[in-house]
C-alpha cells in the first residue's frame, strides 16, 4: 500500500507520516529520498516509480513539491495536508529558531494553497483537526 502525503511546509506532514508508521510499519520516503535508489537522478526516479506501482508493503510517501504528485501510482491514497497561513508561519519560525525573515514569510505567503485543487482521498487540516482523528480516519481508509 502507497500512501501519498503531500501540502506546503509546516503544515503536519511528517507528523502524520510518522504517526502512520507507528501503527502500520513500512518505510518513509521524503521528497526526493529516491535518490539513494541510483547514481543517476532519471534512473533512481524509474526505481522509484517502479517501487510504488509494484509493492505490496507500506509505503509512506511525503512531498512538498507539487512535480512529485506524478510519481504516485493510480492506487495510491492521496492526503492532502494543510494549516491556516498564520500557524505555518509560527511553526517555520519556530523551525528556524523563533524570526521568521521576511523573505521566507513572502516564500511561504506565494506557496500558499498551491495544493489545495489536487485531488485526494483525504484533507487534513492542522489546524483544525487533531492528529488522532486525521491519523484514525486514514487508517479506515486502508482496511
Amino acid at each position: 500500500m502507497v500512501i501519498g502525503i503531500f501540502g506546503e511546509s509546516c503544515t503536519g506532514k511528517s507528523t502524520l507520516a510518522q504517526c502512520l508508521h507507528e501503527i502500520l510499519g513500512g518505510e518513509i520516503y521524503t521528497g526526493k529520498d529516491y535518490l539513494r535508489l541510483h547514481r543517476q537522478e532519471s534512473e533512481a526516479r524509474k526505481a522509484f516509480e517502479k517501487l510504488l506501482r509494484e509493492t505490496d508493503a507500506i509505503v509512506i510517501y511525503v512531498m512538498t513539491e507539487l512535480e512529485l504528485l506524478s510519481l504516485l501510482p493510480e492506487h495510491a491514497l492521496r492526503v492532502l495536508v494543510t494549516a491556516q497561513l498564520p500557524e505555518i508561519k509560527a511553526r517555520f519560525a519556530a523551525r528556524i529558531g523563533g524570526t521568521l525573515p521576511p523573505p521566507v514569510a513572502a516564500m511561504l505567503e506565494k506557496k500558499h494553497g498551491m495544493f489545495d485543487s489536487e485531488k485526494c482521498d483525504y484533507h487534513w487540516n492542522s489546524s483544525a483537526e487533531s492528529l488522532e482523528v486525521a491519523c484514525a480516519a486514514i487508517l479506515r481508509k486502508t482496511i
